[in-house]
């Protein structure tokens, strides 16, 4: 038994739990170098890393700083070059108003002596249509105050002379008459 106590001490001192310092455990020193070696490279290589992020970063923030920049500039110009477009179409819109206007006032001056000149030529045609009219009322009335004073003188002449007389004096009409007529 002996035998077996001795086995049995000795696996029992094996078995035993025998706790050494952790700081004597390689695993332990594994880890505390691994750590050590990240915070190194951490330390060494971090910075230049975030500082080369964060400088990309700025280039790409700058750059489209500079585009907006650029498109701004590009829109104000485009909106100057509208808003100056469209003052010369305003001012062409204006003087084509006042030569349309000026034009209808010529238009309508010439208009008015047309019209002033058709009434002017009208009113001299109906003067001499009126002259006409008098003229051929005058003429017409004379010719009947002429037949009614020959159909008086008939009677007249024919009611106080005798047959001899009217035959003397009808002779010496028809003889008077060709001087008349011309």
């Amino acid at each position: 038994m002996e035998e077996q106590e001795g086995t049995i001490s000795e696996v029992g001192h094996d078995a035993a739990p025998h706790a050494e310092p952790f700081y004597q455990s390689p695993e332990v020193w594994v880890a505390v170098a691994f750590l050590l070696f990240v915070a190194v490279l951490l330390y060494v290589k971090a910075p230049k890393l975030i500082a080369n992020a964060l400088d990309k970063r700025s280039a790409a923030i700058a750059a489209q700083i500079a585009e907006a920049q650029r498109l701004r500039e590009e829109a104000e110009a485009l909106l100057a070059q509208y808003q100056r477009k469209q003052r010369e179409a305003q001012t062409e819109a204006g003087e084509i108003v006042s030569h349309a206007e000026a034009e209808a006032k010529r238009l309508a001056a010439d208009a008015q002596k047309a019209l002033e000149v058709s009434i002017a030529r009208r009113e001299q045609l109906a003067v001499e249509k009126i002259a006409q009219a008098e003229a051929a009322a005058v003429k017409e009335v004379r010719t009947v105050a002429v037949e009614v004073a020959s159909a008086a003188a008939r009677t007249v002449i024919a009611e106080s002379l005798d047959p001899a007389k009217a035959n003397q004096l009808v002779e010496t009409a028809i003889k008077e008459l060709p001087q008349h007529l011309h």
